[in-house]
């Protein structure tokens, strides 16, 4: 185990320095990185804890005692910044950070012990400190699970936020914020089921791991704030009077010849800004008519073209020539796996069962 545990430490050195020499770090980068360090430095001390070399060195003794109060604030902080989902004043972040701090006054009597006497109540598994363990125990618990699950809730919320600004979800897909969430919860349900620092540091390491795979140079998802896209003046219509039910069918109709004549959902890369720019109307209430008459996020609205479109292009003599694949990116979508994903969830077919449906003219061609 020695092994592993020194490998962990190594990766976990090589990300921590990686993150500290990239230059003009977002915010959440600067986020990642501190992270990275209490994490290397929760594993060198547990590691000194595991060998015994801590006793030569007891002055560190307790140190790390309140580190997990602080693992799930941090993945909360990272996740917060990159979906962009903060308070009105980031002040406020701080008061997470108060559960460690009384954990840290509460510890100052042990600190202040001597030497000889911290060797002594750590030899007898800190005597004497029952309920302190029993509480922070169980302040970790809650402080984990509730963090794993207040992170879980705001990728589930910026899910459909992106999904409202967005026509292919490939660039700004949450797979790396899932490993993260997915992964400090598996190291919670270490701790609560399992027990045993070994096993648990063990997940720890396989979390390092985890993050040195999937990268530490992941970018915001959103790099400007959507409420003041880029390229699209503050002042257009609709902007000071708001939608009214009449400025709402206007738009709407708008919106639709502007799809149908001017196939803009052919643009993989389409977003909500970039509809709103030839609109000339805020992004904000052009998501709004869209929810409102289509029922539809701008996703599913944008994809649903695309879907129709694929129909008529394959339903075509003319393009039997052609792969399905290569007619999927003709109409807009940018992979393979989109485009099977969604026409199955639109159609209820994979769209090779609908090509050979409608060879053999079970469906008519639209």
């Amino acid at each position: 185990m020695n092994m592993l545990f020194v490998a962990g430490i190594g990766i976990a050195v090589l990300i921590e320095f990686l993150l500290i020499s990239k230059k003009n770090k977002s915010e959440s980068e600067k986020i990642l990185t501190s992270w990275m360090f209490l994490i290397l430095l929760h594993l060198f001390l547990f590691y000194i804890h595991y060998t015994g070399d801590i006793q030569s060195v007891p002055f560190l003794l307790g140190v790390g005692q309140p580190f997990p109060l602080l693992q799930g604030v941090f993945l909360f902080y990272y996740v917060s910044f990159v979906t962009n989902q903060l308070p009105k004043k980031k002040s406020f972040l701080l008061l997470h950070l108060l559960p460690a701090f009384l954990m840290y006054l509460a510890m100052i009597p042990f600190f202040l012990l001597s030497i000889e006497q911290k060797l002594e109540v750590y030899t007898n598994r800190m005597a004497g400190y029952a309920l302190f363990n029993t509480l922070a125990v169980w302040a970790i618990w809650i402080s984990g699970l509730s963090y794993v699950i207040w992170s879980e809730v705001l990728l589930r919320r910026h899910r459909k936020n992106i999904e409202n600004q967005f026509s292919n979800l490939e660039k700004v897909n949450l797979r790396w914020l899932q490993v993260l969430t997915y992964g400090m919860g598996g190291i919670w349900f270490l701790i609560i089921f399992f027990g045993g620092d070994t096993l648990i540091f063990s997940g720890v390491v396989v979390f390092v791991f985890l993050i040195g795979f999937f990268g530490v140079r992941q970018a915001d998802i959103f790099a400007e704030s959507p409420s003041a896209p880029k390229g699209i003046e503050q002042k257009k219509k609709y902007t000071k009077s708001g939608l009214t039910e009449e400025a709402t069918e206007e738009l709407h109709q708008e919106l639709k010849r502007l799809m149908t004549e001017d196939t803009l959902y052919k643009n993989s890369g389409l977003s909500i800004n970039d509809l709103s720019s030839k609109l000339e109307v805020h992004p904000n209430y052009l998501s709004q008519v869209i929810n409102q008459k289509e029922k539809k996020n701008f996703y599913d609205f944008v994809n649903t073209y695309r879907i129709e479109e694929f129909k008529r292009l394959i339903a075509m003599e003319k393009n039997q020539q052609y792969t399905l694949l290569s007619l999927a990116y003709d109409c807009g979508f940018s992979s393979k796996t989109s485009f099977n994903r969604y026409f199955k969830k639109e159609t209820g077919q994979t769209p090779s069962q609908y090509s050979t449906q409608l060879s053999s003219n079970q469906i008519p061609p639209t």
